[in-house]
Order: structure tokens, then sequence, then C-alpha cells
């Protein structure tokens, strides 16, 4: 890890360099404990997604509020998170590559690792892996629900991977990994809930026809922070995956609710950090965090609190500002909302969590850059 530190615990927000990414405590525990109340309250699971977050303390704060374990993404994250004290890990993505796959094994040796297939071979190459490292693997059929990536089609499609994954002696059935990505971040509430109610009936059926082939599914696992009201109150998911939700970032909060309002079930705890580094033209001030501070795919980050000001556009290392009515001044901090937070903090190394005006703790984000 780097040793490229923003802060030290103490130091006055003020102080603390720039860009980085700053949590707001209180917030971020807010937002915790409302998915945690809501989980429960359903009587479901939440296996937290920490492709989101990339670290371990907030994978074990997640865990300590009642979730199961996380999810990740890559055999590499889901190292991570072992070796920071996650006991309980779920790959929801296929592992194709022969050494990514005895990595996946071993790493079953040290805590409940599951993984998601969609191929005969795949199942095979895994068990062959499970056997030679003596560490079961448990595996959920990956169906597409709409999101045009991985997995087969539900249904029929379905049943011979179970089949072959429960009469394989190192893995175990687990259920179905039933993911809609492409319904998270559509703003119009009838259209992201008519995409959802497609896939909730698409997994009903799936999960009928394993049962008429006495595979119970113990697991079926799937939204997003977009969703997870549609997938939670659906009585077909039992295991929810929601991950954005501890930060929220600006493209979420432009999701729309069923009376027109946007998402506000939870609040903005993420920032990317940044200074007012030059204040030359009055209708605009160039800030610190540019193209390499976020991520832009969903958007330019938004200023956060502020209506006076706008950000408008970036380069590599400048951020430009609108400044119509000459408010800024040289040195001036910022909080900008990223547009899309899951690969913004890919880019750090750091998280500097904040309370009352000062720095109160540092968290390394152990999982950053673990892409294989």
């Amino acid at each position: 890890m780097s040793t490229n530190v923003p802060a030290l615990v103490g130091t006055p927000v003020e102080d603390v360099l720039t860009p980085c990414l700053l949590v707001d405590l209180d917030a971020y525990e807010r937002n915790v404990e409302r998915m945690a109340n809501y989980i429960n309250g359903q009587g479901l699971r939440h296996r937290a997604h920490a492709k989101t977050h990339k670290s371990p303390n907030i994978a074990l704060d997640q865990i300590a509020h009642g979730a199961v374990g996380v999810c990740c993404q890559k055999v590499s994250e889901a190292e991570a998170m072992v070796n920071g004290g996650v006991r309980d890990v779920l790959v929801s993505n296929q592992v194709i590559q022969p050494a990514m796959i005895d990595r996946l094994a071993a790493l079953a040796r040290q805590a409940r690792v599951l993984v998601c297939v969609d191929d005969m071979d795949n199942i095979d190459q895994i068990n062959a892996a499970a056997l030679r490292y003596k560490a079961p693997i448990e595996v959920l059929v990956e169906v597409d629900v709409g999101a045009g990536r991985c997995g087969v089609a539900p249904g029929e499609a379905a049943v011979p991977l179970a089949k072959r994954i429960a009469a394989s002696e190192g893995l175990r059935f687990a259920g179905l990994q039933a993911y809609q990505g492409k319904a998270q971040h559509v703003h119009d509430f009838d259209e992201r809930k008519g995409r959802i109610d497609e896939a909730i009936a698409a997994v009903k059926h799936t999960v009928e026809l394993l049962e008429a082939e006495d595979l119970a599914c113990d697991i079926v696992a799937g939204a997003g922070t977009g969703t997870y009201t549609f997938e939670g109150e659906s009585g077909v998911y039992n295991e929810l995956q929601c991950g954005s939700y501890v930060f929220m970032d600006a493209d979420y909060q432009r999701i729309k609710m069923q009376d027109g309002r946007h998402i506000d079930d939870f609040e903005n705890s993420l920032f990317i950090y940044s200074t007012v580094m030059s204040k030359t033209k009055a209708d605009k001030a160039i800030c610190d965090a540019g193209l390499k501070a976020q991520s832009v795919d969903s958007g330019v980050a938004v200023v956060f609190g502020r209506d006076d000001i706008e950000y408008i556009g970036a380069s590599d290392e400048h951020g430009v500002i609108k400044d119509q009515d000459n408010v800024l001044r040289l040195g001036e901090k910022l909080k900008l909302v990223p547009g899309h937070c899951d690969p913004t903090v890919n880019i750090y190394d750091w998280y500097v969590g904040v309370r009352n005006g000062r720095v109160e703790c540092l968290w390394p984000i152990t999982g950053r850059g673990m892409c294989l």
C-alpha cells in the first residue's frame, strides 16, 4: 500500500491534502444502518457488494451490521477481503483462467467461497481444483435476467448446469445469481420497476423448474441500490447484493421514486475533496480534481451543497468550475460527488474518514487495482 497519505488522524479537514477521497462518517454510518434495518425488516440476507468500496474495514462494518458476507467481482478482490478478515465471499462473476481457478480454490481453504458459472466445462474445471485443494466450493448458476452480460437464459437452460454442480464431488449447488445490472441506473421509476418485474418472473420460473428436479436454491441473489426494494419485496429473492448505498453517487441520485422525487433513501457520504488551484478568470475556477481523480462514465462530478457554482469539465489534472458570480477564491476546498463511485474509488489508496471537522480514521483501499 502506498504511503502517499493525504492526512493524519486529527488533521483539521481544511488541511487535508487534495485530491483525495473524503468519507463523511456520520452519513456513511446512517447509510449502513438504514440498509441493515431494511434487510432485517424483510427477513432477507445481505451480501454487500465490495466492488463499491474495496475495503475490508467497510466490509467488516457491514458484516457487524448483519451482512452475511460480501460479493466481489474478481478473485484478487476476494483475496483482499479474506486477507482483511472477511470469512464469507461470493465471486459474483465467472472465473475461467486456470491459474485464477486455482487461486479461488486456495482461498476456499481460508473462508467460505462461492462463485458463479454459466458453462459446463467451467463447472468441471472448478470441481477439479476444489478436489486438488481439498476445499469445497459453493456454486451459483448465473442467469441473464436482462443485463445482457454473463449468464444463461432463465428457465430450462439453468437446469443441466445445476445438475452438474450437484453431481460434482468437490462442489455444492447453492442457488441462482440473477442480477439485473442494466436496471440499476434507469432514472424513470416505471421503466426501472418494469425491468425488475420481468426479472422476478423469470427467476421465479427458474426456481420452480429446479425445485421440480429436487434442486433447492438456498440462495436467490441479485439486486442493487437502484432496485433493492423491488427484489426485496418480491418473495423470490432472498439475498440482496447492494453496494453503492454506502456512498451514493451523482448518478444514483438522479433516479426517481414513484412520486417523482429523486431517490433519498441514502445520503452522499463519499466525496472527492478538491482545492481551487487557479483563479485567474472571473467566471471560472480550476480545481485539482480532473479526469485522473474520477470516473466520468456517468458524467462529471457534482459540487456538493452548492448551487452557485458548477463542475463543467475536466482534463487529466484539472477540473473546470463554472463560477458565474466570481465567488470562489484560490485555495478554497470543495467537496465533489463522483458521477460513479465504484470506478472512482479504484483510483485512490486511502479513505479519509472525517467527523466534526477533523480526520477520525484512515482506511486503506486494499482492493484497489485488484482486476485479476
